[in-house]
């Protein structure tokens, strides 16, 4: 127990059996693990009692048989929440999936902080991380394939290995993070992130000294990241009231009296269950850009033109006709007043944050979770099982337990009755799972099935259990960032509209200078 009363482990890194998979990339395993800084894993919660196998395929199955709720959230942000968590933790566990763990047996390669380490690694002068920049102070970027009448361009792919005696191996990214190229909407998301650290660069000050211009860069990148995370993203996905409360009151239940410099400790209860709420908000398909418009951007697709999910369909670098049109995936048009930046053929929205997540979810494409291949409708490939089968391995406690924990602590939290958890609203339904599975269900909820049934009964926003976990610890993890705005409380962005707004689409604004041949090439 360490001085707040919770178990505390001190790790190399975190990881839990993701969809990265054990045994995955020991090469950039070997290059994380040796820049990685000590990380602690936390129980935050109680242990709690598990499903048993036969429920959890059950529930699982219930979960992922499609329907769900639309929402009016610009499907980007799925997306972005991926990459924030892909920042957050990162898989690292050798363990088969369905062996029992415990935090101390989880692996992390990086920091859990909200520090762009994903982006930037160790930095430009670290052996390890070299290979990640053009230079002293640039990231690498990458180059697409010519696709037809679609020519080859710089800077709107990942950064690509181009070497080894395979073709995975040529085709490999490289950035610190493999899973960032695990689909191509967070491959894409993660190229856009290179572009705005490497502009920021290139426009500030000519008086920065040269060995100060990374550095100040990469300030400038997290503060302003950290911001739009902080005022744009989790506004979105949770109830306003609950950030309020915990950037003004302070935590209760992450680290709530932690040194703000010392390094966080990652909850297995966000890592594991709240915050894996991104899952529900996926769609089937998506409007993708000018060359597969109207709902030909598959979730298929989108896995196969990924160097990791998939195999950029045979290729070694994204086909010109795959670039994101980012007019389709954030409200850039609304938000900015240009008219010219109107998402043809309309904007992509996110799926409401449910209990029901869309059914090709159920067979997930097996370089997403590192294999190995498995039988189609084989639960392994199964997101939802998976999910529900971390949560037993590290016998995580349940939504009930949390949510009496919180009410302890003095957060006013209301526990959902076994009629809201039975029913929902235009969620899962636990009609398929027998009478005794369904009790054992509502006595003991999992976790992550919880916060969504919450998030469900609330229109489709985090409130309470999940809303908290999820808020405390990313105010948590931006505190104990090296650039912080929790510590940096004169922090004002200076890269939108005024001095309190920077949004997502005001970081791709500047990222691609705000030019429409840029933000959707292929128009």
């Amino acid at each position: 127990m360490d001085k707040h009363g919770s178990e505390t482990y001190v790790l190399l890194g975190e990881g839990l059996v993701g969809e990265s998979g054990g045994g995955r990339d020991a090469a950039a395993r070997t290059t994380l693990e040796a820049a990685a800084p000590p990380f602690r894993f936390r129980r935050v919660g109680p242990k709690g009692d598990q499903l048993g196998e036969a429920v959890r395929r059950r529930l699982a199955s219930a979960m992922t048989s499609g329907g769900g709720g639309t929402s009016s959230v610009p499907a980007g942000y799925t997306y972005l929440g991926q990459f924030v968590d892909h920042d957050l933790t990162f898989d690292r566990t050798t363990v088969m999936l369905g062996t029992d763990v415990s935090p101390a047996d989880l692996l992390q390669g990086r920091s859990p902080t909200l520090d762009l380490d994903s982006l930037y690694g160790a930095g430009p002068q670290n052996p390890a991380s070299a290979k990640f920049y053009s230079d002293d102070r640039h990231l690498r970027t990458g180059r697409t394939a010519r696709a037809g009448g679609d020519l080859a361009m710089d800077g709107f792919d990942l950064p690509r290995a181009g070497t080894g005696t395979t073709r995975k191996q040529k085709r490999t990214a490289v950035i610190p993070d493999p899973r960032n190229d695990e689909n191509l909407a967070v491959a894409q998301t993660h190229t856009a992130f290179i572009r705005f650290h490497n502009r920021l660069v290139d426009t500030l000050p000519a008086s920065t000294a040269a060995a100060q211009r990374f550095t100040r860069a990469r300030e400038l990148a997290v503060k302003h990241y950290q911001w739009m995370i902080w005022h744009d993203y989790l506004p979105r996905i949770m109830a306003k009231s609950v950030l309020n409360s915990v950037m003004s009151g302070g935590r209760k239940l992450v680290e709530p009296s932690a040194d703000p410099t010392d390094m966080p400790a990652m909850p297995v209860e966000f890592s594991v269950a709240a915050f894996r709420l991104g899952h529900s908000m996926i769609r089937r398909s998506y409007n993708w850009n000018a060359r597969f418009p109207d709902g030909q951007g598959t979730l298929d697709f989108l896995f196969i033109f990924s160097g990791t999910g998939g195999d950029l369909l045979g290729g070694l670098r994204l086909p010109s006709n795959w670039i994101a049109d980012w007019r389709r995936m954030y409200d850039l048009a609304g938000e900015t007043g240009r008219a010219d930046l109107a998402a043809p053929g309309g904007l992509n929205k996110a799926m409401r944050i449910d209990s029901a997540l869309v059914n090709p979810l159920a067979n997930l494409p097996t370089g997403s979770f590192g294999g190995p291949a498995v039988p189609f409708g084989d639960p392994i490939a199964n997101l939802a099982f998976r999910n529900l089968t971390r949560a037993k391995m590290l016998r995580l406690a349940s939504g009930q337990q949390m949510a009496a924990l919180l009410r302890q602590r003095g957060v006013p939290v209301t526990t959902l009755t076994r009629a809201q958890l039975r029913t929902g609203s235009n969620g899962a339904s636990l009609d398929g799972l027998t009478a005794t599975q369904r009790d054992s269900v509502l006595a003991k909820t999992p976790l992550w099935f919880y916060v969504l049934r919450e998030a469900e009964m609330n229109g489709g926003k985090l409130k309470g259990v999940g809303a908290r976990i999820v808020a405390e610890t990313v105010h948590r993890a931006m505190e104990g960032s090296r650039f912080s705005i929790v510590r940096d409380e004169l922090f004002r962005p200076t890269l939108g509209p005024d001095s309190t707004t920077f949004r997502m689409s005001d970081l791709l604004m500047f990222a691609f200078d705000r030019k429409k041949a840029l933000l959707a090439p292929l128009t």
